[in-house]
């Protein structure tokens, strides 16, 4: 297998986007993601890789640059990551690269479990680190907390195992790699919708007042029927990444 940048590659962008996820509907519709997606690729392809098995693209991984003190990553994790990245693209400015935060790792459902997230991950910090990044940072979401809505997700992201690494998946590969859990970001990725949209994307009824646990959701939906709207309020888990030579 080869990992490829897009800024190495640009003939690969169609092979980059074409690698399927398995997101439940209602994450595609976050008012972030629909127009920042786009921009990020086309303004930092150093920070956008694929990876191709032969000819076939299988895995891929977002990142954008971000200014923050590392002690105190913002609440809003994921939104505010991507809605820096497309403010400095629509200001002309060239933000360096000392802080990036990563976005989403993606392995293609029928290659999950071959151990490629690992070395996606692995590979993302050694190129992030020749470009000059000192802090890598990540709005994490939990492979296994969809299992548990109600769970914060403090309580969640500080769960290990006997020998010390997180009992999440994902939260564990990047310890492995020494990636260290600093945070929650309580307000990570906020999808508002109406009610008969949120019932279109989940095939629920979604007329009763409160909290409703909807499939793939990491917390509860919250719910005012009176209001004819519906918001999902996403928890992800900040990870650091210290790339500095010493550290690695």
């Amino acid at each position: 297998m080869q990992t490829y940048s897009l800024a190495e590659r640009p003939d690969l962008v169609d092979a980059f986007w074409a690698i399927p996820g398995d997101w439940p509907p209602f994450m595609l519709e976050d008012p972030t993601s629909l127009f920042a997606y786009d921009v990020a690729v086309e303004a930092f392809p150093q920070l956008h890789l694929v990876v191709l098995d032969g000819d076939e693209p299988v895995a891929r991984l977002h990142a954008v640059p971000l200014e923050a003190d590392v002690a105190h990553l913002p609440p809003r994790g994921w939104d505010h990551a991507m809605q820096y990245a497309e403010r400095m693209v629509a200001k002309g400015v060239t933000p360096d690269l000392t802080t990036v935060s990563l976005i989403e790792a993606r392995v293609a459902p029928k290659r999950r479990g071959q151990g490629l997230s690992g070395p996606l991950l692995f590979e993302a910090r050694q190129r992030f680190a020749e470009l000059g990044t000192r802090d890598l940072v990540g709005p994490v979401r939990p492979t296994r907390k969809a299992l548990e809505p109600r769970t914060p997700a403090d309580e969640y992201a500080r769960r290990v195992r006997e020998d010390g690494l997180p009992t999440d998946p994902w939260l564990r590969v990047h310890a492995r790699l020494g990636g260290r859990i600093i945070g929650v970001a309580p307000l990570s990725m906020v999808i508002p919708g109406t009610l008969a949209q949120w019932r279109e994307w989940t095939g629920l009824p979604f007329d009763v007042d409160g909290s409703v646990e909807v499939e793939g959701g990491l917390s509860p939906v919250h719910v005012d029927v009176a209001g004819d709207h519906a918001v999902y309020v996403e928890p992800n888990v900040w990870v650091h990444h210290d790339l500095r030579p010493t550290a690695r």
